[in-house]
């Protein structure tokens, strides 16, 4: 629900309504959160109905609750940690570098993307793109 106003008149007018910074700071640190646990749910819910995953950024835009349920479910069982290292907020998006970590035994390996991530009003997800590449990998 859009928060309302009143015009100059004194009519009552929807004004548009965006997710707070601290919202979105809390969407990222749990989208951070369930990526570490491997919280497909979790993080199924964190998007809205409609949304589009581009990861990396280039790739085959993914759309919809199912094809983000496909994307995460892939390497849920994967042993991973998550850091946030920095993000910045405009509007109602938010852009941060943040490292996964994924341990495989007897190797780990370290991916660091920078993310983009629009939000809508409810402060739900609906688009994220990750900008990474192979210079972006590294065995720890």
């Amino acid at each position: 629900m859009r928060p309302t106003g009143h015009d100059r008149d004194g009519e009552q007018v929807a004004s548009e309504a965006m997710p707070s910074q601290d919202a979105i700071t809390e969407t990222v640190n749990s989208y951070l959160t369930h990526v570490a646990n491997g919280a497909t749910d979790e993080i199924v819910n964190l998007y809205s109905a409609d949304a589009t995953i581009e990861d990396p950024a280039g790739s085959d835009v993914r759309r919809g609750r199912d094809a983000v349920r496909e994307f995460y479910a892939a390497f849920q069982d994967a042993k991973k940690d998550t850091e946030l290292a920095e993000i910045r907020i405009g509007g109602n998006e938010a852009a941060f570098y943040w490292h996964l970590t994924l341990d495989a035994g007897d190797t780990r390996t370290q991916i660091s993307p920078i993310s983009l991530m629009t939000f809508d009003d409810d402060g739900k997800i609906t688009s994220m793109r990750a900008f990474w590449g192979p210079s972006d990998v590294r065995v720890l």
